[in-house]
């Protein structure tokens, strides 16, 4: 299988697991992957956590004091039952094993899709994504959220930030945090954004809710969002 056919897809919990399960959103995902592995490609699709995830912190927040990493573990658990979600769905498809950490799964072998969650405290499962890029020797990954640009700041408290077509990892690390806390709201957490960085890996953003806009990104075809690299 040539590389070029072998994708990272990073899917993030808010445009697939905001509030509520976003049944139309996977539906309409579900048949999208089906016809693009008709056509020999294959998918690492890493699950976000999403709202279960802050409904999760924020309970426990109210009743104790709690640790950044087990704000982590909430987190990881959450995106492990998304990604056990998205296997059901794809059950004939997929890897009967949810890759959830590092090396568990090595490559594809009969199956053309593999779907992937957090892994341990410390990062986002942007990292993940980008990890498993690296070792599967896929150069580009695909992150798929509510966004469909980054931005020049942070769109929600400031509506004339600027959308950014193209940035490298090194000016994209100037205007986020540099360290990971649980929930962070960032394109790309900064864990993440140095592994790219330090290995080469491009990574699109766009906003998951366009499937016609992923297959142009699929087919390497102008397109809507912002590559780093």
């Amino acid at each position: 299988m040539k590389k070029e056919k072998e994708f990272v897809i990073s899917l993030g919990g808010s445009i697939a697991f905001p509030e509520e399960i976003n049944i139309n959103f996977l539906k309409d995902f579900y048949f999208f992957i089906k016809k693009q592995i008709k056509t020999g490609k294959k998918f690492v699709i890493v699950a976000g956590g999403g709202g279960i995830t802050r409904k999760y912190q924020k309970a426990a927040s109210q009743i104790t004091k709690v640790s950044n990493e087990d704000k982590d573990w909430l987190g990881i658990h959450a995106t492990r039952l998304n990604a056990h979600l998205l296997r059901t769905i794809f059950k004939r498809e997929a890897h009967p094993v949810v890759f959830d950490k590092r090396f568990k799964i090595r490559e594809f072998g009969k199956y053309s899709i593999i779907v992937a969650s957090g892994w341990r405290p410390g990062f986002s499962t942007d990292f993940v994504a980008i990890q498993i890029a690296v070792d599967f020797k896929i150069k580009k990954v695909i992150n798929l959220s509510k966004i469909d640009y980054v931005y020049s700041e942070d769109l929600e408290e400031n509506p004339k930030a600027k959308p950014i077509k193209e940035i490298c990892w090194k000016d994209y690390l100037k205007i986020i945090p540099k360290k990971w806390t649980p929930g962070l709201h960032v394109p790309i957490d900064p864990v993440g954004a140095r592994l790219a960085k330090r290995e080469k890996i491009a990574v699109i953003v766009a906003f998951g809710g366009n499937l016609e806009n992923l297959k142009r990104i699929l087919e390497e075809k102008e397109f809507e969002g912002t590559i780093l690299k």
